[in-house]
């Protein structure tokens, strides 16, 4: 085998890929997407593939990932923009936190993170609810370190693991797993996450000194806010929608062909849709300004997003067309692993550069080629490894994080008090998360 295609060669390139990528993000602050391009072409031209080769199988595979994911995305930023704008999340939050009482305060933030996770990101969602939790914090008496980080939890629990955000969304576009299930199963790994979480914060912020934080005077306040009913239908719908599409099976005929159309709604993008036209119901009045302006905010974060995926797709590409993971599956021991490859894999890369997001895409990108080897290339197995890859992307989130500095900014905590508690718990909770999917490896 010559050198420049031998196992030790390519595995020194891909490590060269991944070290620029990092490096590019954390130190000079290059956005992920221009890191990853430059990775591509790192990676490619090091493997002694043409330049022309490298630019045509990038644009190939970063609009195969956009074909599958760019409308999933798209539409799941603007239910959350739109959720957030009519006051919808607040009133969720409100009914939770009155319906668990004031004893069950902790457990209650944490609950309204993970409902309100669902279809909003986590550093969005913070930001959205720092207002009430302060304010609770200060009326329940309860220390806003474990306020704080209940809330943060309850909402990173669900981002790492549950479409359509967009690490774990990407993950299942380049390794081919079903969005519908990974929503389904994906939130209900994400419940021992978000408990554990909450567990912690109360155990270790107990006997730290409490910065001073005053009660914030609520902003968001309208005089027309929709109910309670119209606040859920917009996430639960679709969920109920997805779950039929997705485990509900039959034998098209004639005589089932209204189910058939029924059961079509399921589909993640009309499910969304729908959704999306159910916030409507959210405001009384929608002004034609005000709404163009909502659609144009959501297109710009989804573009940025998209980007940043597309790239990952690219470099996914990139490393299929070099064959590593043939190479790596010849030379390593990788078939004992098993869901723990890209559990570990992802943690890694997590911990190195911060973002979940292009660990977990970088992540899959690299698994995609071993599947086979892992024995994780049935539906299972895809499905499994998107979630051990999402369990993997929670840990460990510290100091090089965009999101640990919004929970320090918002909640007033330093950073020491941060990596205690926080960060400690975000380990925690990654581990839960793969000790359940583990769990389910044996059942499904």
């Amino acid at each position: 085998m010559p050198p420049e295609t031998s196992f030790i060669y390519l595995l020194i390139c891909l490590l060269a890929g991944i070290s620029i990528i990092v490096l590019l993000t954390t130190k000079f602050k290059v956005p992920a997407a221009f890191a990853l391009i430059i990775g591509c072409f790192l990676v490619g031209l090091g493997a002694h593939l043409s330049l022309t080769d490298v630019v045509n199988i990038m644009k190939e595979g970063f609009g195969n990932i956009i074909k599958s994911l760019g409308l999933i995305i798209l539409l799941g930023t603007t239910l959350g923009i739109l959720l957030e704008y009519t006051g919808s999340t607040s009133v969720m939050a409100n009914y939770i936190l009155k319906k668990l009482g004031e004893k069950r305060t902790v457990w209650g933030i944490s609950i309204t993170g993970y409902i309100v996770g669902l279809p909003i990101f986590c550093d969005s969602g913070y930001i959205v609810l720092s207002g009430l939790n302060k304010t609770l914090a200060k009326r329940a008496g309860i220390s806003i370190v474990i306020m704080s980080v209940s809330l943060a939890t309850g909402l990173y629990s669900v981002h790492c693991m549950v479409p359509p955000h967009p690490g774990s969304a990407a993950a299942a576009g380049i390794i081919g797993a079903d969005i519908g299930k990974l929503i389904l199963i994906g939130s209900l790994v994400a419940i021992p996450a978000m408990m554990v979480g909450n567990i912690w914060a109360r155990y270790a912020g107990k006997n730290l000194p409490l910065p001073v934080v005053e009660e914030e005077t609520p902003t968001d306040v309208r005089l027309h806010q929709p109910s309670v009913i119209q606040s859920f239908l917009p996430i639960v719908v679709p969920i109920v929608l997805i779950a039929l599409k997705s485990f509900v099976t039959i034998e098209v005929t004639p005589d089932k062909a209204w189910m058939t159309a029924i059961l079509s709604f399921g589909d993640p993008v009309i499910a969304l849709i729908i959704g999306i036209l159910l916030t409507f119901f959210c405001k009384k009045s929608w002004k034609r300004a005000e709404l163009g302006h909502l659609l144009q905010d959501s297109a710009e974060k989804a573009g940025g997003i998209l980007v940043i995926i597309g790239a990952g797709g690219a470099f996914g590409a990139i490393l299929a067309a070099i064959k590593i993971g043939t190479h790596l599956s010849e030379s390593l021991a990788l078939d004992s692993m098993g869901l723990f490859f890209p559990f570990l894999l992802t943690f890694v890369l997590k911990t190195a550069q911060g973002s979940s997001t292009v660990a977990i895409i970088t992540a899959a990108s690299i698994v995609l080629p071993l599947l086979q080897v892992l024995g994780l290339d049935t539906e299972t197995g895809k499905l499994l490894c998107v979630l051990a890859m999402g369990a993997g992307s929670m840990m460990i989130s510290h100091a090089n994080d965009a999101y640990f500095w919004v929970i320090a900014k918002f909640s007033g905590l330093d950073m020491k008090t941060m990596l205690r508690v926080y960060s400690v718990a975000t380990v925690l909770m990654g581990l839960t998360s793969f000790a359940m999917v583990y769990i389910l490896s044996k059942f499904l």
